[in-house]
Formats: C-alpha cells, sequence, structure tokens
C-alpha cells in the first residue's frame, strides 16, 4: 500500500493494518500464539511484538500532549535520542516481559482506537502541513501518525508471517 497522502488515506491504511495483524495473529493456531519465535530476534514472541506497538502508541499520545500543550516532548523517549532506538527497544522489550497475550491484544486495541481518535480531530491540512505544529519542527503530524500506525502495523505483519511460516 502506497503512503497515506490524505486523512482518508490515513485513516484507511491504519484500519485495514490493523485488521490484517488481527486477522493474521488469530490465523495462528491458539496452541501456538504464544510460543517463543524458533528464531534470533528481539522480540520472542506475538505478545511482544503487539507490545512493543503499543508502548509507541503511548510514546506518540505522550509527545502529542506535550508537543500541543506547548511543550517540547523527549523524543523518542526520556533518555534516549533517535540514534539509541535500539537500546530503547530493548528497554521497551524488558518491561513487558509479564504481558499475557489477552492483554496485549486489548492493550493494543486500546491504544489504536486513542490515536486514531487524534487522527480523526484533525483537519487534513492540519496533518498534512509541514511545521503546522512548532512540536513537529521540520515536519508534519502524518509522519507522526503514519509510522505508529500502517508502517509499524506493517512491520508486526512481517514479522509474525515470518514465525506463522515457521510452524509449517
Amino acid at each position: 500500500m502506497a503512503r497515506p497522502t490524505t486523512k482518508s488515506d490515513l485513516i484507511d491504511a491504519a484500519t485495514q493494518s490493523f485488521d490484517d495483524l488481527y486477522t493474521l495473529v488469530y490465523s495462528i493456531p491458539a496452541d501456538k500464539r504464544e510460543e517463543l519465535f524458533p528464531f534470533e530476534d528481539r522480540d520472542k514472541k506475538i505478545s511482544d511484538v503487539l507490545m512493543h506497538l503499543h508502548e509507541w502508541h503511548k510514546m506518540l499520545l505522550k509527545w502529542y500532549e506535550v508537543g500541543m500543550g506547548g511543550g517540547k516532548p523527549d523524543m523518542p523517549a526520556p533518555g534516549y535520542s533517535w540514534r539509541e532506538l535500539p537500546a530503547l527497544n530493548q528497554q521497551i522489550w524488558s518491561s513487558v516481559q509479564n504481558v499475557s497475550l489477552d492483554e496485549a491484544e486489548q492493550l493494543l486495541k486500546e491504544s489504536h482506537e486513542e490515536v486514531l481518535a487524534l487522527v480523526h480531530q484533525h483537519s487534513e491540512e492540519e496533518i498534512f502541513t509541514k511545521k503546522y505544529y512548532k512540536w513537529t519542527k521540520t515536519s508534519h503530524l502524518a509522519s507522526y501518525f503514519i509510522s505508529n500506525l500502517s508502517s509499524h502495523y506493517n512491520w508486526a505483519i512481517k514479522k509474525i508471517k515470518k514465525y506463522k511460516r515457521s510452524l509449517s
């Protein structure tokens, strides 16, 4: 799917890729959904992947809250620079190890809806105009939404498809 260039496309891509992600998860036999991946990866199981998405939603929601309140959000997270994403993602992984698959599914559904609600609150101009909001610097809201919705879901789909193929 092409990168969204309209609000409608952004919503459609996010919704479709989210639905595709859950369709994929539910296509895996229930007794295999909580098993460890048989390949080397930071994320070891489906719940890790879903919680990674959820935690990035939470970061986006915080950036948005701080930025729209006139502040300068710590991006990607306090104590981390964009060059330190591997360390941040490892820290996220470590922090979600006691989350069940059922809980991960529910948390991701909730945060997905929260982020999508933000998209709905804005006009196309507000979403796609670069520098519209000071906190997005040289970018636009769309880049944050796309990165944390459809693009991130597509990353998760690839990872879970790899696991599903390993079951054959």
